[in-house]
């Protein structure tokens, strides 16, 4: 496998035409090739700065075997990889001097990818505490009873609400994000819909959120609770609203991810018909700068409740 194998694009279009069949045909394990390059698509490569997205094909025999994207500051995500096609891709971008801060995907393309990085750059590896896992919905099982209340889809006049949620959900997860009326529209939560569950008595207590239908799949993303109403089920009931939301949506796939290290969401997951796709992984390398406000690589679509 020759590096020069890898096709480089800054033009979205381009990457669809040619990968999108491919992302498409598998798009759980491509869930994060399928949702950043309609972001790029939707809000236009300005919008990432100065310094372009980039995506990546690799084609042998008129086949697209792989692809890649590379986010601003020096994000890299991949879709699954053999050793091989790893070690050929860290050749082409070394060659290329590109420069890497981080690199996520499952574990075991990005360890591979981490290892090919080192040994072409001399890069240091460390890989992120946080592991994460990354679920596809079986057969939906709500909960039995389910909690009192009602689930409540929240609409542009509820913006100030949706941003106080999402605000407490990214400190919660330690994602360092500005959001409030001027930074809303750049922030990878502006794009979703959400659902509060509500008390009969109209307080909301839960929120779940999920993405656009992209590829024929819908990626669950952001589900949280405040600490002192956790463990009465509201996380599973706001779950439930947006699968059932996605389900309704033409979602043929809908998919979440989930911190591996956390037994409670791990286990709310499979008791409502969640089942393990892959563990994911991310690296990053020595001397990187702070990514602050992206996720590219982050993924910090897990439950909280």
């Amino acid at each position: 496998m020759h590096p020069d194998d890898w096709y480089l694009t800054e033009d979205v279009d381009d990457f669809l035409a040619r990968a999108g069949e491919f992302l498409r045909s598998r798009p759980g394990p491509h869930v994060m090739q399928l949702t950043w390059a309609e972001r790029v698509r939707k809000r236009g490569a300005d919008a990432f700065g100065a310094e372009a997205p980039v995506f990546g094909v690799l084609e042998r025999a008129g086949e697209v075997r792989a692809t890649f994207y590379r986010l601003p500051p020096r994000v890299l995500g991949l879709s699954p990889l053999s050793p091989e096609q790893a070690d050929s891709l860290a050749a082409r971008l070394a060659a290329l001097g590109h420069s890497l801060g981080s690199v996520s995907a499952d574990h075991s393309t990005a360890t591979a990818f981490a290892g090919a990085w080192q040994r072409h750059t001399g890069a240091t590896p460390k890989i992120r505490d946080t592991r994460l896992r990354l679920y596809r919905l079986g057969t939906l099982t709500p909960p039995e009873p389910m909690p009192a209340g009602r689930g409540r889809v929240l609409g542009e006049q509820d913006l100030e609400q949706v941003m106080f949620w999402c605000g407490e959900f990214a400190k919660a997860v330690g994602e360092v994000v500005s959001i409030d009326a001027d930074s809303w529209a750049s922030t990878r939560y502006a794009d979703k819909r959400y659902t509060l569950w509500e008390t009969p008595d109209g307080a909301p207590v839960s929120i779940a959120g999920m993405n656009p239908l992209i590829g024929g799949q819908i990626q669950v993303d952001v589900v949280y609770t405040p600490a002192d109403l956790r463990g009465r089920g509201y996380a599973a009931a706001a779950t439930v609203e947006v699968s059932r939301a996605a389900l309704a949506a033409g979602a043929r796939d809908v998919v979440l991810f989930a911190d591996a290290a956390n037994p409670t969401s791990n286990a709310l997951y499979q008791r409502l018909g969640y089942r393990t796709l892959a563990d994911w992984g991310t690296y990053e390398f020595a001397c990187a700068e702070p990514e602050v406000g992206q996720e590219g690589d982050r993924q910090a679509d897990r439950v909280i409740g």
